[in-house]
């Protein structure tokens, strides 16, 4: 009865996101994309602070943003800014505002950021590049919903539901004494991890497909056409720079491949490049590192050689499903291509002593 009841929340969950439009928002049909759309889904109305973790280009402010049109704030203003890319004498101003003669320069009264979400939801991208001046003032925000501009003499009130997100650790930051601990469990409510790239690979066509067609839009042209083998070969890659590099290819291709369909040969070199690099640190194909290794048992006088390869070859597929799953052993066992039940017994055959998921 408990299952049925899990399975049915999460077939609700699915059709709520289908039918609310995160789905053509958010493009993906990963175990990891899918989970990240419905903890989404759960948070959106809860007018608390969110922290989104994701490597740099993995599509955080895009998290942010659905955050805030799936909120009851969607009717006002959602406000990014870059904690990283504005000068530390600079940031201040930018959050809170100045008042005319604040200082050299301050010609009229300026509003902060703060005072245009106000309502709204405002977002500090990459908040642990903000200096510990700033974050004591950001703490003030947080506790008593005041801000006060530069050179003014009283607080304004604001309503704002601020949205945090970052590609460092801000937990060793806090060790590291570069961020303050009082303002890292107020801003760390509620956690989104924003999957990388590489751990969400098929979902890498349908993005392509949709960069692909947004390219073409943008440049009045007909979209380009992915060949399947280029299409799997893309797949593989480590792309390191996540959603936004392989946006970027997109428009490259859109621009420079010769011809209405792309072959392998059009890519860009350095996605070339890239395979053959890995490639080279790699060696061999696994196939081929697999035949290798066995030649050196054998010649070795090893006996029964496949005792010691099927269990350790089942364990590694093991654990890096349950790592792309993030423990979830239903969606491990899918990608596995086995039963839910074939794959505890393994787990337990195998003495791996995996942990059950969240869901289970």
């Amino acid at each position: 009865e408990k299952r049925s009841l899990m399975i049915e929340n999460l077939r609700l969950q699915t059709d709520l996101a289908a039918r609310s439009g995160l789905d053509a928002k958010i493009i993906g049909i990963s175990p990891a994309i899918q989970r990240m759309k419905r903890e989404l889904l759960a948070v959106a109305d809860m007018d608390t602070n969110v922290i989104i973790y994701g490597e740099t280009g993995s599509g955080k402010e895009l998290i942010a943003q659905c955050l805030h049109e799936f909120s009851e704030r969607q009717d006002k203003r959602f406000v990014p800014i870059n904690c990283g890319a504005i000068p530390e004498h600079l940031i201040e101003s930018e959050l809170f505002g100045h008042v005319k003669g604040a200082f050299s320069g301050a010609t009229t009264d300026r509003p902060g950021r703060f005072d245009v979400a106000n309502g709204g939801t405002l977002l500090l991208d990459e908040v642990g590049e903000l200096p510990l001046s700033i974050q004591a003032k950001l703490l003030r925000v947080l506790q008593n919903g005041e801000i006060q501009r530069l050179g003014a003499d009283k607080p304004l009130h604001v309503d704002v539901r601020i949205i945090a997100a970052t590609h460092q650790d801000l937990e060793k930051l806090v060790q590291a004494g570069n961020f303050r601990e009082d303002l890292f469990h107020r801003l760390n409510v509620i956690r989104v991890p924003q999957p990388k790239l590489a751990e969400r690979r098929e979902d890498i066509p349908r993005l392509m497909q949709h960069f692909l067609k947004r390219a073409a839009k943008e440049l009045a042209v007909e979209p380009k056409i992915l060949r399947p083998d280029a299409e799997e070969y893309l797949t593989t890659l480590p792309w390191p720079g996540n959603v936004r590099q392989l946006e970027n290819t997109c428009r490259w291709l859109t621009v420079m491949a010769s011809g209405r369909e792309i072959h392998i040969d059009d890519l860009p070199p350095e996605l070339l490049h890239q395979a053959e690099n890995e490639h080279a640190a790699t060696g061999l194909t696994w196939q081929e590192g697999l035949r290798n290794w066995a030649e050196q048992e054998l010649k070795r006088g090893k006996k029964g050689i496949l005792d010691t390869a099927v269990p350790e070859f089942e364990k590694i597929m093991i654990e890096t499903a349950l790592k792309h799953t993030g423990g979830r052993r239903r969606d491990a066992s899918i990608l596995l291509g086995w039963g839910r039940n074939t794959l505890t017994r393994k787990i337990n055959e195998l003495g791996m002593d995996q942990p059950e998921g969240e869901e289970d």
